[in-house]
């Protein structure tokens, strides 16, 4: 089913079937990979994500379910990351590729893809217990998918609304404190805390469609918009410190310093443009936000 909460059938029982899907679907990506260990890895995080977000939305109900099963996740994710993060950064370049404005930007830009290339196919040649990691991994949904038994969300409508609302409240003004900063101070970190604040609201806006069909869709249109964009930048952050650890990957020194230019040039176009597009999002205040989400929720239990 959908990566959605149906209000009829109760709030712990549908975050525990939400929850459960997402880990079979990570397990049987990482068991079966169809298009290979890679991409069975990256589906697998994915759906990690999703489960965490699930869980920081109703964190409150449980502090120490959610405080267990986040770090469970969060750590089986990060013992896959490494291959994949190398992988980000050819698509990063292809990103780039697709708004250079002279024939001698293109040619860097191969060249720099060229090396990457090389230099994933190193790290994935070195990592000789990533199987072990995959079969870790799947042993850790497996407990995770177990863990959820333990979980307690309240049954009364009401409850249920305000823990909800409480959630959707905390999301909004971590988008807001993320906003204020890269409107301010504009470095990195800002921009990545906002990118994880606008993925967070996404997924949270797919989670409770159901509430608000017509709405919820064009706001999780912008809101994807907005992820989209802060990816790009994020990723262009993490190429900015590999140029920087690493130099000698590309080249001379003026090499390196028309790629940084180009780099430069696109982050500061998708941070303005994601500024802008963020205010739009996160225009209306996150108190009044989750009041409409409480109201929404005990009408649809009503």
């Amino acid at each position: 089913m959908p990566y959605r909460i149906s209000p009829d059938a109760g709030l712990e029982t549908e975050v525990r079937r939400i929850a459960r899907e997402q880990l079979e679907r990570a397990i049987a990506a990482l068991e079966t990979r169809p298009d290979g260990l890679h991409e069975a890895i990256h589906e697998a995080r994915k759906k990690f994500k999703r489960v965490r977000n699930l869980y920081r939305l109703v964190a409150s109900a449980d502090k120490t379910f959610r405080r267990q099963e986040n770090a469970r996740i969060r750590d089986t994710a990060r013992s896959l990351s490494v291959v994949r993060d190398a992988t980000a950064l050819i698509e990063t370049v292809d990103h780039l590729s697709e708004h250079t404005l002279t024939d001698d930007e293109a040619e860097t830009l191969d060249a720099a893809r060229t090396v990457l290339v090389l230099r994933r196919d190193d790290i994935a040649s070195s990592e000789m217990d990533l199987e072990d990691k995959v079969q870790h991994a799947i042993d850790q949904c497996h407990a995770a998918h177990a863990a959820l038994d333990a979980l307690e969300l309240p049954s009364k409508p009401g409850h249920a609304a305000r823990l909800l609302a409480r959630g959707w409240r905390k999301g909004l003004q971590r988008a807001a404190e993320a906003l204020e900063f890269c409107e301010g101070q504009g470095h990195g970190e800002a921009y990545h805390d906002l990118r994880k604040a606008a993925q967070a609201y996404w997924m949270n806006l797919s989670l409770l469609r159901e509430l608000w069909p017509s709405a919820f869709a064009a706001k999780r249109r912008d809101a994807k918009r907005l992820v989209d964009l802060l990816g790009h930048e994020h990723d262009l952050t993490v190429l900015t410190a590999l140029l920087d650890h690493e130099p000698e990957l590309f080249g001379n020194g003026e090499g390196q310093s028309f790629l940084l230019a180009i780099i430069i040039r696109r982050q500061q176009d998708l941070r303005r443009e994601a500024i802008a597009l963020a205010g739009q999002v996160f225009a209306d205040p996150a108190k009044d936000e989750a009041g409409v989400i409480e109201t929404l929720w005990l009408r649809a239990t009503a």
